[in-house]
């Protein structure tokens, strides 16, 4: 198959939606935030892209915590709704019912299945973007998004975003369990 060239912003394909929250000015803030991974297993590290401009930068750089919510199909509207307004100009901190685990700054939003608390281990200036990697220390989940023991992704129906056609997604079927399917694979 022949291949064309591209532009080479291309990001990621597809990048998982979260609402990322912090502290600022003494106010819970949270943003829409898709360019987001996991790092490292133990100790378990994630890894957040945020503008240099936004809001919530101000309050992960201050208070070096921060929390991930991975939302439902059906808060896509809300989570929309919370990339297209600033915290400079719009006050979030009443749109969402929030929590505290362990970490003070790192509120969590209680509508969210899923929900992880996070300490900053490291920030990597970028020219446009901070780098916020930040260790895990605390995860929290609806109890009827759990399956065995572990949340499930069809009950939590968590959504991507696909760039640069710019449009969220569900995940599609399950295609094979990993660390198991290629087993059976012969070269």
């Amino acid at each position: 198959m022949e291949k064309i060239e591209i532009k080479t912003n291309f990001v990621g394909y597809p990048m998982p939606v979260v609402l990322v929250g912090a502290v600022v000015a003494t106010r819970p803030n949270f943003m829409t935030a898709a360019w987001i991974t996991h790092v490292n297993y133990a100790p378990p590290l994630i890894a957040v892209a945020i503008g240099n401009s936004h809001h919530s930068r101000k309050g992960i750089a201050e208070h070096r915590q921060f929390s991930v919510n991975i939302p439902g199909r059906e808060m896509v509207e809300i989570v929309d709704y919370c990339g297209l307004v600033s915290g400079n100009n719009v006050d979030k901190s009443d749109l969402f019912e929030t929590f505290t685990g362990r970490l003070e700054f790192a509120p969590m939003i209680a509508q969210c299945p899923l929900t992880l608390e996070c300490t900053v281990v490291e920030s990597v200036e970028l020219q446009a973007d901070t780098l916020f990697i930040g260790e895990i220390t605390g995860a929290y989940a609806d109890e009827q998004c759990m399956t065995g023991g572990a949340p499930d992704v069809e009950k939590i129906q968590p959504f991507v975003l696909t760039m640069p056609d710019n449009n969220y997604w569900l995940l599609g079927d399950h295609v094979g369990r990993a660390w198991q399917i290629g087993k059976n694979y012969r070269p």
